[in-house]
């Protein structure tokens, strides 16, 4: 029975040392297991802070610009301006008291012997040195007052430059006064230059136009040289190229030709570079 008891606990002391040494074997293993694992991998680096200064200086880096999406205010497009119909800028009236005012003892001195009614005023409008549009005023005779209007409308039309266009009687009648100013008119009861023949312009049957750049001029009997107006010396000699000039079958001269006026430059001896002129 002793010997039974003895046997029991041995077996009992054997089986507990046994679990203990399992139990052991276990822990130690995965102990082991860890440590394998743990070497196995890399050192990880250390990430520092943004914030964290450190010894070395980092460059500041350089900020983007920041854009500005400006919404782009809608602009109103202007309405065209009409083109101005320059049409009714043409015409004529009678000789008015207003007009007759200004004329008389000018360009209708006592004792003329053209009738009023013969005479009409015409508007005009034109194309001046400066390329700007200007108002001109001109007597002329009633049978080619409706030329006149005609003409001046069809060089206003291809932009022919006259420098100005001024009754006459702004100069006191003086024709060389109105020529020397480069004035273009028309109607002036007085005689021919040099003669006591009443001119065409004494009927309103003729018109000078640019007269400065475009002068009378003849040699006289004497040699000597008739030049109107006097200071018109730079443009006598008509071989020079100058668009001021009136010559044989440019704009201004074919336009009037087509109306039935002749040119003084045609003429033989005598010649008025400035001068177109109508019959009845």
């Amino acid at each position: 029975m002793a010997k039974r008891i003895v046997y029991i606990f041995i077996l009992t002391l054997l089986s507990g040392i046994l679990v203990f040494s399992i139990i052991m074997m276990v822990k130690l293993y995965k102990e082991s297991e860890s440590e394998s694992e743990s070497k196995s991998e890399p050192d990880k680096e250390v990430m520092k802070p943004v914030n964290e200064p450190s010894g070395e200086s980092t460059p500041t880096p350089t900020p983007k610009p920041k854009l500005n999406f400006v919404t782009p205010t809608p602009t109103e497009i202007p309405t065209p301006t009409p083109k101005k119909d320059y049409t009714e800028e043409f015409y004529m009236t009678r000789i008015t008291a207003d007009i007759l005012e200004r004329i008389s003892g000018k360009s209708y001195p006592e004792g003329a012997t053209i009738d009023l009614d013969d005479l009409r005023w015409c508007h005009v409008v034109h194309y001046g040195f400066d390329g700007e549009i200007h108002e001109g005023e001109l007597i002329v005779n009633k049978d080619i007052a409706h030329d006149i209007l005609e003409i001046f409308r069809e060089l206003f039309d291809v932009k022919y430059q006259i420098e100005k266009i001024r009754l006459i009687d702004e100069y006191d009648a003086v024709d060389e006064a109105s020529m020397e100013d480069n004035n273009t008119s028309a109607f002036c009861y007085r005689t021919i230059a040099e003669s006591s023949s009443l001119s065409n312009h004494a009927l309103g049957l003729a018109i000078d136009i640019n007269p400065l750049y475009n002068p009378y001029v003849y040699t006289r009997k004497d040699g000597s040289l008739f030049l109107q107006p006097e200071n018109a010396g730079d443009y006598a000699d008509r071989d020079k190229e100058d668009s001021r000039y009136i010559k044989k079958d440019d704009v201004c001269y074919n336009i009037f030709i087509s109306h039935g006026f002749t040119w003084g430059g045609d003429w033989k001896s005598k010649k008025d570079y400035q001068h177109f002129e109508k019959e009845k």
